[in-house]
């Protein structure tokens, strides 16, 4: 889950960063207002990558990912990517999940297969 979540967040990184760019052109907006919401959650995405798999960690990312969506209130098109990294977010929380899974079974699996062995 780790590697799936992380990927995505990454991801997110850049497209927070680009978001501010966009959002740095808008006159109504102070152009170090924008870099600094931009810059604590480019910082969130990265610090989130090594936090996935502790406690709060998912919620975390989804409290993120609220962030994100609502942003299209500044920058519009927010919304859709917005949408799109939310479902990214969903995939990588879901199918990493059964990945980590399926891997604990495997491992599970192997050790008792090779524990026989072992004692002869």
């Amino acid at each position: 889950m780790r590697t799936l979540c992380a990927s995505t967040l990454i991801g997110e990184f850049f497209i927070i960063g680009f978001a501010g760019l966009v959002a740095m052109k808008d006159p109504d907006l102070a152009t170090s207002t924008v870099w600094l919401v931009s810059g604590i959650a480019m910082l969130l995405c990265v610090l989130l990558c090594g936090m996935v798999t502790r406690p709060g960690g998912v919620a975390l990312g989804w409290a993120l990912q609220i962030a994100l969506i609502a942003s299209g209130v500044f920058v519009p098109t927010m919304f859709f990517m917005g949408a799109v990294f939310a479902a990214l977010w969903w995939a990588s929380v879901h199918f990493g999940r059964k990945v980590d899974e399926a891997k604990a079974r495997f491992a599970a699996r192997s050790q008792s297969s090779s524990s026989p062995a072992d004692a002869v």
